[in-house]
């Protein structure tokens, strides 16, 4: 019995479908079969746009083969702007809110031949207000957030591909949880244009897949730089430097041993591995991203905030008020921390390509009411940087555990080669756990 199609990988796919091998409207209805099958448990979905989609399907199956992405369902976060579908910010305030445009993120990937299944859910404004998703693996766990529902969907193959935006840990975090890849490019490469503003300094779009080849494959196609592009696949290894960070000590046993492991594993298949450490001015980092992100939180959601505080929650209003908080010292000396520790990164990759760090601090915590702990993933945003996920191992509840490979700004393409690399090297040892579908 032949896999159903959406469970294949977006690079394979979209190769059969430009072959003509497999119709869009068939990957599609494996898709729409999956989500009918699991979506009541995993609840990963904030709008289905089944009638636009299956439309887009035949008409693709139709003409002429239309770019990187010709024929793939894609799920995109529901805190950007889409012209066929509602766009909520996962917020009541806009439960009707239709936009006139597409984000450019999103219309780039139309342009490329994606068909746009719907809009994932996300928490509250991209904040900390969980939405409805559960953890695929483990439906009383989180799946992390903000970008839950767009996590959710591709761990539990309901997309291949989807769209996810970090400020703070918002596409790491998740990722991890799931056990599914997520790329947080350079800031800005993929645009932000049509995203709901957070942190104006942070925002960054990124992508969930279930390879490092298919999140370029997304990433190139929604911000047409085709040099993102990992085909064909490069057998050279990284330098990899093997960095606990300060934040070190917030992690559990589980997410230390698989951070250790797999620095041995690298060791053992022939990487050149070596410790190395961040410079003292960094143990700072971590708050003054944070400190950043509170205040700019406040602007962004001002007219929310002035206009509609009833519809807000006790959790993001409480958010706010911290926001309001931080004084404009404080403020400004965040800035400059930040960009002091920008400037020194790059003497960190004097004799290393890429740092292999934790990706969380341990397993996708019990409960729902929490998206988990952004610590790990604070000063690579702050940094702005790529970043990008890998699963690697189980915790003691069974649930993924992950690494994370960090490299300077605008080294993307250097970045998704080594952790397609290291995606390699992990594999061969240890498979990726997958989601429960009884």
């Amino acid at each position: 019995m032949s896999k159903s199609l959406n469970t294949l990988s977006a690079s394979v796919l979209v190769r059969r479908l430009q072959l003509r091998d497999i119709s869009a409207e068939a990957l599609l209805r494996d898709c729409l079969e999956r989500i009918d099958a699991r979506e009541n448990v995993v609840r990963a979905w904030a709008f289905l746009n089944r009638t636009a989609a299956l439309e887009r399907a035949r008409a693709l199956d139709r003409g002429a083969v239309t770019g990187l992405l010709h024929g793939l369902p894609v799920g995109v976060k529901d805190i950007m702007d889409t012209v066929d579908m509602p766009t909520a910010y996962g917020s009541p305030i806009y439960a009707d809110h239709q936009s006139v445009w597409d984000a450019a993120s999103v219309a780039l990937t139309r342009r490329a031949g994606a068909v746009l299944l719907g809009k994932t859910v996300t928490t509250e404004f991209a904040v900390f207000h969980p939405g409805p998703t559960t953890n695929p693996h483990n439906p009383l766990h989180t799946p992390g957030g903000s970008s839950s529902g767009s996590a959710a969907a591709v761990a539990d193959h309901m997309v291949s591909l989807a769209f996810a935006t970090q400020t703070g840990g918002s596409i790491i975090r998740p990722a991890a949880y799931c056990g599914i890849v997520g790329y947080k490019p350079s800031f800005n490469t993929l645009p932000r244009a049509g995203v709901k503003p957070l942190a104006d300094s942070l925002d960054t779009v990124g992508t969930f897949s279930r390879s490092v080849e298919d999140a370029a494959l997304l990433a190139a196609a929604a911000s047409g730089l085709q040099h993102l592009l990992l085909t064909p696949a490069s057998n050279e290894r990284p330098r990899v430097g093997l960095c606990r960070t300060w934040e070190w000590d917030e992690c559990d046993d589980s997410q230390k041993n698989a951070w250790l492991s797999a620095g041995a594993l690298l060791t053992q298949q022939g990487f050149m591995v070596r410790e190395i450490s961040l410079p003292e001015h960094f143990k700072g980092l971590a708050h003054a991203q944070y400190q950043v992100m509170l205040r700019q939180q406040v602007q962004s959601l001002a007219f929310e905030r002035i206009h509609h505080a009833a519809q807000l929650s006790p959790n993001l209003q409480s958010i706010l008020q911290q926001g309001e908080a931080v004084s404009d010292t404080d403020y400004m000396q965040a800035h400059v921390l930040i960009r002091q520790c920008q400037q020194a990164f790059p003497d960190v990759f004097k004799s290393v390509d890429v740092l292999l760090v934790p990706s969380v601090t341990g397993e996708a915590p019990l409960g729902l009411k929490s998206t988990g702990n952004p610590i790990m993933n604070r000063i690579w945003t702050a940094l702005h940087g790529p970043a990008i996920t890998l699963p690697w191992g189980i915790g003691p509840a069974g649930l993924p555990t992950a690494v994370a490979l960090v490299g300077l700004v605008g080294s993307d393409r250097q970045t998704l080669l080594a952790a397609q690399a290291v995606e390699r090297a992990l594999a061969q040892q240890y498979p990726y756990p997958k989601p429960i579908i009884s």
